[in-house]
């Protein structure tokens, strides 16, 4: 018995969630609708249907009264009194009725009407008795529609039986109860397979959201296949959830490499002043280690620097403050600052940027971006090495391609295998030929994430020898032109 209950208890609980659901609510609002459109139609349809068999009455009603009273005015009463009568006893819904001037009734098929309808000659829709054989019982009462006239002073009533507009009439009343039932039971049990079906979809996407926040990220919505609004969901929540996963999984790896990367040169800043205090006899031995100390800081200052500014442009704060700019500009002014130092490693740079550049951003972060390429080419270029009885050179260029605009920095230095150029666009992923040059491993991660929040992209490609970068940003119209 108690199983019983519980199961009640389940069936209850589970026709109550089906009838809250929203694809349920929207199944009774159409229902409603198509209920209210079948009334209309149905009443559209019974009053037409009226209206034309009154019509058709009428104008046969009419016809008759017509031709008795030109029966009448060529025989007078005896010929009228005699075309009556015959056809008062053909069958049939067609009534006829001559009375005298005191209501005495001479011929016809009626024995009662409603009192004073014969006394006011025009239209009237009334009850009435038919006139029965002799020794046959009393007829029922019906309705008719009738016209009355008078010809030489005798009262002379023309009608028709309403019996059969009345039976059209309950033709369409019981077609209107019988397709009211069939829409409202229709609509119910569609209304109850269509919310069973969305209420499984969406019960599958809660149970997987259930396990997800449970801390299974590796769990997806269900994508039915049928591209529809729930598949559409399925799919933008399945794609933010890999975005997600991404920027954890990425998270994760920062946090190691921070604790990897940074705990070499702190530990180094430790030992250098716990040597110093041991071991430092004079004052140049202690401003010694204080430089030491302070070159050690300001390295360690620029590495969070860059992965404050990595975070900026990820987060798209930046783009508060974007505007329209000159990206040939900024080429030139990059390549300015960092020709005196490519001059010290024995390099050749030079800036390609005749044309105008037009994009809209960040103008500070695209500097950067740019600055890091340079940066990294003269650092990692040759300049040991000739190329076409030429010494090594760094092209830095500013041109656009279709709708794009193109910054790209090309050197003659080891450049990338292909196999690395996805890695390499990680924080702090250094490959084994450049562990010897200083750096923290955030200049490329930096570009890529500028362009990234512009709409654009950070190309790694091979330039035959040595590497070409190039930020692919999206075009504007000319600078100053709103």
């Amino acid at each position: 018995m108690s199983w019983a209950r519980k199961s009640n208890g389940h069936l209850v609980a589970a026709l109550g969630k089906l009838l809250r659901t929203t694809a349920f609510k929207l199944t009774l609002v159409y229902l409603l609708i198509f209920i209210l459109f079948d009334a209309a139609l149905l009443t559209y349809l019974a009053l037409n249907t009226r209206r034309l068999i009154t019509e058709q009455i009428t104008s046969t009603v009419e016809s008759e009264i017509r031709t008795l009273s030109e029966q009448y005015e060529q025989g007078g009463l005896r010929r009228l009194f005699g075309i009556v009568r015959v056809r008062s006893l053909r069958p049939g819904s067609s009534l006829y009725l001559v009375t005298t001037p005191n209501g005495e009734g001479l011929a016809g098929n009626i024995s009662a009407l409603e009192p004073g309808v014969l006394e006011q000659p025009g239209w009237h829709e009334t009850t009435y008795r038919r006139l029965e054989a002799p020794g046959a019982p009393e007829g029922a009462e019906h309705r008719a529609l009738v016209n009355v006239i008078q010809l030489g002073g005798f009262h002379v009533l023309v009608g028709r039986d309403l019996e059969e507009r009345e039976r059209l009439y309950g033709i369409i009343g019981n077609a209107g109860r019988w397709s009211f039932a069939l829409v409202v039971v229709l609509g119910l049990v569609g209304g109850f397979f269509v919310s069973r079906r969305v209420l499984s979809r969406i019960d599958a996407m809660t149970g997987t959201a259930q396990v997800i926040m449970a801390g299974d990220l590796a769990g997806r919505l269900p994508v039915a296949g049928t591209g529809d609004e729930l598949d559409r969901l399925a799919d933008a929540v399945n794609v933010m959830l890999d975005r997600i996963v991404a920027l954890m999984h990425g998270l994760s790896e920062v946090s190691d490499n921070i604790a990897h990367d940074l705990k070499t040169p702190l530990t180094r800043l430790r030992n250098r002043c716990e040597e110093a205090l041991r071991g430092s006899t004079s004052e140049g031995d202690y401003r010694a280690a204080l430089e030491s100390t302070i070159d050690e800081s300001d390295e360690l200052i620029r590495t969070f620097d860059a992965l404050l500014m990595i975070a900026r442009a990820e987060s798209g704060h930046a783009r508060d403050n974007m505007t329209e700019f000159d990206a040939a500009e900024i080429a030139r002014d990059v390549g300015e600052l960092y020709e005196p130092l490519a001059e010290e490693k024995g390099l050749a740079l030079k800036v390609d940027a005749a044309a105008a550049a037009p994009v809209r951003g960040n103008r500070e972060l695209v500097s950067q971006a740019l600055a890091n390429l340079v940066d990294n080419a003269i650092k990692y270029a040759a300049p040991s090495k000739f190329f076409n009885g030429n010494p090594a050179e760094i092209v830095v260029k500013a041109g656009s391609e279709g709708d794009r605009i193109m910054l790209s920095v090309e050197d003659r230095g080891p450049g990338i295998p292909e196999a690395d150029r996805g890695r390499v666009v990680e924080r702090f992923v250094r490959l084994e030929q450049s562990r010897s040059e200083p750096g923290s491993g955030l200049g490329l991660s930096l570009a890529a994430a500028v362009a990234r929040l512009h709409g654009g992209e950070l190309k790694l490609e091979d330039n035959h020898p040595g590497l070409k970068s190039t930020i692919a940003l999206p075009r504007v119209g000319p600078v100053g032109t709103g």
